[in-house]
């Protein structure tokens, strides 16, 4: 058995498609195939179910799937480990992110990173506050960014700051000229919402619930599992949403968009490392150009190397 192997069932498994996972992972259809057959003839096991044009995970293919990814990830941590003694002049980083944090809040830091350290590659993947959570733990990702908290004994948390809700309607929705919302208006407003396991979503349903409101107490006619369709819906008229501020930047100053006022936290973004995982120079450095606050730098101060 081989890691290439490895590597390949996994990719095959995520994506329960073998051409799709033999282009995301640079290979060809018949090389993905073969590898999988191999490792079935090999160990006389069954990996995968092949139902019409789909495939399916066995039970044996799932129990495998952990120890594989565990095996990946101990060789990844290995090289990076090995990298190090280049002193960030190789290597890589693979970084999970939810959406909010991919699209708008990390893509400053990562070009300033980029920047300074060009021959590490960046791997950067985009998921909701769980789903960052799951990668870490499992190892595929050296590094999360979320927006919601969790809960894992395994996962290292640090706190940085990062942006605020804000609730924003439609410029002819019917409350978008009141001045202050009051909890009788949440309650009878329609609602647009990310999907659940959202960050976002999830600290909006713990600031209602300061306010005396549960998220059932809401009438929610769509959720969707992006900001930008979120944006999309309320600009149509949908209804109202609470989304960041950082998302919500581009609609307002287009006056797509109208903000309501209703008291509403700063909310912070949390930093996932697994705690018994080696954390490289390249994590590392990019945690310390981030800084105590999680501000990027002035980009207009900094120059190529």
């Amino acid at each position: 058995m081989t890691l290439e192997q490895l590597r390949i069932f996994v990719a095959v498994a995520e994506k329960q498609h073998v051409t799709q996972a033999a282009h995301e992972i640079n290979i060809t259809q018949s090389a993905a195939s073969s590898a999988i057959a191999t490792l079935e003839e090999r160990y006389a096991v069954k990996l995968f179910d092949r139902i019409g044009r789909r495939i399916e995970l066995t039970d044996a293919g799932r129990v495998f799937l952990v120890e594989a990814r565990g095996v990946l990830a101990r060789a990844a941590t290995a090289e990076k480990a090995l990298a190090d003694l280049a002193g960030l002049k190789r290597g890589s980083l693979s970084i999970y992110a939810s959406q909010t944090i991919v699209n708008y809040w990390l893509p400053p830091f990562l070009a300033i990173f980029n920047r300074r350290y060009p021959e590490i590659q960046l791997k950067l993947k985009a998921g909701n506050t769980q789903q960052v959570a799951v990668a870490t733990h499992d190892g595929i990702a050296d590094i999360g960014f979320i927006e919601g908290t969790i809960d894992d004994p395994h996962l290292s948390v640090r706190t940085v700051e990062g942006d605020r809700l804000v609730i924003v309607v439609a410029p002819n929705h019917p409350l978008a000229g009141k001045e202050t919302l009051e909890v009788a208006d949440i309650k009878a407003m329609t609602w647009v919402m990310r999907e659940q396991g959202s960050g976002t979503r999830g600290e909006f349903e713990t600031s209602l619930k300061d306010h005396g409101v549960e998220i059932a107490d809401l009438n929610v006619v769509l959720e969707l599992p992006s900001n930008e369709a979120v944006c999309a819906a309320v600009e149509a008229g949908v209804g109202a949403t609470a989304i960041s501020n950082l998302v919500a930047e581009a609609g307002l100053l287009a006056g797509k968009l109208v903000a309501l006022e209703f008291p509403l936290p700063q909310r912070s973004f949390y930093i996932l490392h697994h705690k018994e995982r080696y954390a490289s120079q390249a994590e590392l450095a990019l945690l310390e150009l981030m800084g105590a606050t999680g501000r990027p730098p002035v980009r207009r101060r900094e120059k190529a190397v």
